[in-house]
């Protein structure tokens, strides 16, 4: 499944760990490529423009925060956050910022190789879904080309929230819980907090919603979860 259009950049100060990634990156077939700080790094994607990003947090010149923040300004590559903190406040902070994923050190390298292959899997059109189109209004999800617009404008999503985008269109009207949605994202077993649905929504609603806190698409429904749209939306 490795992807022959560019490297995994592994982001990483510490250079055994940095060595570690790479190994069982490139036993899996991936190309790699390191840098050992945050500006590197930044300059790395805009050269290499990468297929993933392995990113540690506590890095020299920039930490990962502030990787990840200037990253999203011009590239949706999946990004997942390789850090010694296990309070989820910084879990949850890395997901708001726009990544995709994060692994706790100690981790297990084969693990992160798992990840980084489902993340990539659901970034990535299937072709069951070739020549489908999603529609709701002036919201329109093209599932062979991968590609989302609002009123015929692109909008850039990450490899997450286009799969949560995905995964609540296909099923108009139908309540997810926050477990169901987690299941769509996390098949390999990892403890996760289901906080990290909400963030996903709400980065997917600043995206898509005319007013974010008074969502016409995808809706809150208390005490259950969320769901998307069953009715036609006006747009503006």
């Amino acid at each position: 499944m490795p992807n022959p259009d560019g490297p995994v950049l592994i982001v990483e100060d510490d250079r055994n760990t940095a060595t570690l990634v790479r190994t069982y990156l490139e036993r899996e077939g991936f190309a790699t490529a390191i840098a050992a700080d945050g500006e590197t790094a930044l300059q790395l994607v805009k050269n290499l423009a990468p297929v993933f990003v392995v990113l540690d947090i506590m890095l020299p010149k920039l930490d990962g925060w502030e990787v990840c923040r200037q990253l999203r300004t011009f590239s949706d590559v999946p990004v997942l956050f390789l850090t010694a903190r296990e309070e989820e406040i910084d879990r949850v902070t890395g997901l708001a910022l726009g990544a995709d994923d994060y692994v706790v050190k100690p981790f297990s390298p084969r693990e992160l190789v798992a990840r980084v292959k489902a993340i990539l899997r659901r970034s990535r059109p299937q072709s069951v879904d070739k020549g489908r189109k999603l529609a709701c209004g002036p919201l329109e999800v093209d599932l062979d080309k991968h590609r989302v617009s609002l009123g015929g404008r692109p909008v850039t999503l990450t490899g997450s929230e286009y799969k949560l985008l995905q995964t609540l269109m296909q099923s108009p009207g139908r309540v997810f819980s926050r477990n169901e949605l987690l299941d769509a994202f996390y098949r390999h077993g990892e403890v996760v907090v289901d906080r990290v649905i909400d963030v996903h929504i709400g980065k997917l609603r600043q995206k898509i919603e005319p007013v974010p806190a008074q969502p016409r698409f995808i809706l809150t429904v208390r005490g259950f979860g969320y769901s998307f749209t069953d009715q036609e939306v006006a747009w503006p």
